[in-house]
């Protein structure tokens, strides 16, 4: 297969991920975009894995839990003083 680029184009891909590396780099880019569904099956085949599922479940509770002790609490706020 031959596909054609701007010379631009060509040469930021380059530079970015280099000769030995560009097909893989643009089959990734294009393989969600023509192969349909294939996010959406691997997906649905993670959800169903219940023993990650817990374990991600487990995961997002700790964030949770971390995210909130982050939070001053109401008596450990301290009011602005007023200024007369």
């Amino acid at each position: 297969m031959t596909i054609t680029l701007d010379e631009a184009v060509y040469e930021g891909l380059y530079r970015t991920v280099g000769r030995r590396h560009m097909s893989q780099f643009i089959e990734d880019l294009l393989r969600p975009h023509v192969l349909g569904d294939s996010l959406d099956s691997g997906y649905q085949a993670m959800a169903a894995d219940e023993s990650r599922e817990q374990e991600a479940q487990a995961w997002c509770n700790g964030l949770a839990g971390d995210l909130a002790d982050d939070q001053p609490r109401p008596s450990e706020t301290k009011a602005p003083h007023a200024t007369r």
